[in-house]
């Protein structure tokens, strides 16, 4: 049994990473809500069982496809919505009001086109398990897991090593500043949209091919992918690994000792504790005020 949960606490923590480090791009760069973000992980799975399952392209040609479509959807968000309401100066209460409206409306666009039964882009008999020390994950778990961990690492390159990447990081701390320097923070929210819907695109695949899909399953990961993110600390991906470890051994351990009614109340448990206790996260910095 204790190898089974060590299992499970790695496969849920894994998708509760690839997700949170994909909020955490545009979070960090905005400084608002996206909410809409759920809607992408949510058409990133339904553009694939749309190539899949109902045009018939094979798997390999389907996944980058419905990969680019969810990055061209979050891109389309910020040009058209977003970025017109910051020319507006509009506040981030405002940002948080329109993404929810984005997100309610093309939560119902999926529900009217596939319907809100389940649905799977799996085209494989489900068979047993592979038994490791006693526990079993399938072949998509171990896909997950090293599939996170390899799109973590290059999102970790690409934020400190590369221009654009440092780009973005010089426009999360003062936007104003980096505007004198010669950054344009237009292009640089639009890469980190890029990014952050790309790889929200990728989680709401490999989930489900794991769990197969609902309209509604992006709302869940978005809950659990921000908690993962708070209590790792904001724009820390290190506090993030570590947010998504504690928050997938909370739940699992609810489960299997407790009741699986007890999954989501464990993590949003979580939450007030660190709220109250440890705000800035486990890798976030405390703001002090200056002093005049």
């Amino acid at each position: 049994m204790t190898s089974q949960i060590i299992l499970n606490i790695l496969i849920s923590s894994s998708e509760f990473l690839l997700f949170a480090v994909s909020f955490s791009v545009i979070y960090h760069v905005t400084k608002f809500f996206h909410f809409a973000h759920a809607v992408i992980f949510t058409f990133g799975a339904y553009f694939a069982f749309l190539f899949i399952q109902i045009i018939g392209w094979s798997f390999y040609a389907a996944i980058p496809a419905a990969i680019i479509l969810a990055l061209l959807l979050g891109g389309l968000m910020e040009l058209t919505i977003y970025k017109p309401l910051r020319r507006k100066k509009a506040s981030s209460i405002i940002l948080l009001l329109a993404s929810l409206g984005i997100y309610i409306v093309l939560q119902n666009v999926i529900s009217m086109v596939f319907g809100d039964d389940t649905k799977s882009i799996r085209t494989w008999e489900v068979r047993e398990g592979i038994n490791v020390f006693g526990a079993y994950i399938t072949p998509v778990q171990i896909i997950i897991i090293v599939t996170s961990i390899i799109l973590v690492l290059i999102v970790t390159v690409y934020l400190n090593r590369v221009k654009t990447g440092k780009a973005m990081k010089a426009v999360a701390n003062d936007s104003e500043l980096a505007k004198i320097s010669g950054i344009k923070s237009d292009r640089i929210i639009l890469i980190a949209f890029a990014i952050g819907s790309a790889l929200a695109g990728i989680a709401g695949i490999l989930v489900a091919l794991d769990v197969d899909m609902t309209p509604t399953m992006g709302m869940n990961m978005l809950l659990m992918g921000v908690v993962a993110m708070i209590i790792g600390g904001v724009g820390s991906i290190r506090g993030i690994v570590l947010g998504s470890l504690l928050l997938a051994t909370a739940q699992n351990l609810a489960v299997w000792f407790i009741s699986s009614q007890w999954m989501d109340a464990s993590a949003f448990l979580l939450l007030l504790i660190f709220l109250l206790f440890k705000p800035e996260g486990f890798m976030g910095k405390k703001i002090r005020k200056a002093e005049v």
